[in-house]
């Protein structure tokens, strides 16, 4: 079976902290009123996406990368990682504060838990009026000072607020404390990792009626102390241009705004290519096959994919690699 441009049933998420934007604004098939997110493309355990279109529709990711290895990852890609996907997209929709947390890097991660650790990017989709982020903290501080104002209950006082808009992006680097805020829905790119620490959750009760469960002590070691202006991302929005945003070793991601027919040469590129599509639709074609996008969806484009087509419309994508 030779491969060609895939797309993959999202799989949702009910969150404490979840809303209704998933299905009015992107149209996901939510069964609550409080679904959070939506994994798009996941090879995490007991959450491996699942093909929706063409001849190997319901095969599941990990069944693709067995089989086709380099040939759908990149050689080089596939040469880092094996057969495990790199990269978890998500679209998430806060209708209320998500918990405070911070994510380990890939060090204490593999020590700890065997896992990668958790470098992620948002790029805002929507965001109602006065919609705040928490990105880093708005001075230095010292271990022992946030532990003081942690258990004072005063931590959101250290915290660095960001008033967001549609456009905006943040990129989240390991140890950088964070949090999104109500009324924000978004676009996540990160590292294959569910491991979070939370470390602050507004004192709020889950439907049980419990406290949810904070990784205090975990997260002491995790965290980055010190006040950075590194999170906000710049990028240029030239219709049918690239526009560069992220390039980590993690992941690549680039903005398009796409007004006419685009051809992106990628004959040099050894990695799997992923469209995210942010507004409007669009075709995007390659010698392996034609896939139709259109805002809140998700394609995966495997390496051997050397020329990609997107048809002329009205349509902003975000391109994410593995350089």
């Amino acid at each position: 079976m030779s491969l060609y441009p895939f797309k993959f049933h999202p799989i949702l998420k009910e969150r404490l902290w979840g809303g209704t934007k998933l299905n009015t604004v992107l149209g996901k098939p939510i069964v609550t009123d409080i679904t959070g997110e939506s994994w798009e493309l996941s090879a995490v355990p007991g959450d491996i996406s699942e093909v929706s279109n063409g001849p190997l529709g319901n095969t599941s990711l990990q069944v693709l990368i067995d089989e086709y290895k380099g040939e759908l990852l990149g050689n080089k890609v596939y040469e880092r990682f094996g057969a495990e996907f790199p990269i978890l997209i998500k679209f998430i929709d806060a209708k209320q504060d998500l918990s405070i947390q911070v994510h380990p890097n890939d060090e204490l991660a593999k020590e700890r838990h065997n896992s990668f650790g958790k470098t992620e990017m948002w790029y805002i989709m929507q965001a109602d009026e006065g919609s705040e982020l928490i990105v880093g903290f708005n001075k230095d501080v010292t271990k022992e000072e946030y532990q003081e104002h942690l258990d004072n209950n005063t931590v959101t006082d250290l915290m660095n607020y960001e008033k967001v808009k549609e456009g905006d992006t943040f990129f989240i680097n390991t140890g950088k404390i964070h949090a999104i805020g109500a009324g924000i829905m978004l676009a996540e790119i990160q590292q294959t990792s569910d491991i979070t620490y939370r470390v602050y959750d507004f004192n709020r009760k889950d439907k049980e009626g419990n406290l949810r469960e904070l990784h205090t002590e975990m997260a002491l070691d995790a965290i980055d102390y010190e006040k950075k202006d590194d999170f906000k991302v710049s990028y240029t929005n030239e219709p049918n241009t690239c526009g560069a945003m992220v390039d980590c070793p993690y992941f690549t991601t680039n903005y398009w705004n796409i007004t006419e027919k685009t051809i992106i040469d990628v004959t040099e590129r050894d990695s799997f290519t992923i469209f995210m599509c942010t507004k409007g639709a669009a075709t995007i074609s390659t010698p392996a096959g034609t896939v139709e996008i259109k805002k809140g969806e998700t394609v995966l484009l495997p390496a051997n994919s050397k020329e990609i087509t997107i048809s002329e419309g009205d349509v902003e994508l975000l391109e994410v690699y593995i350089s």
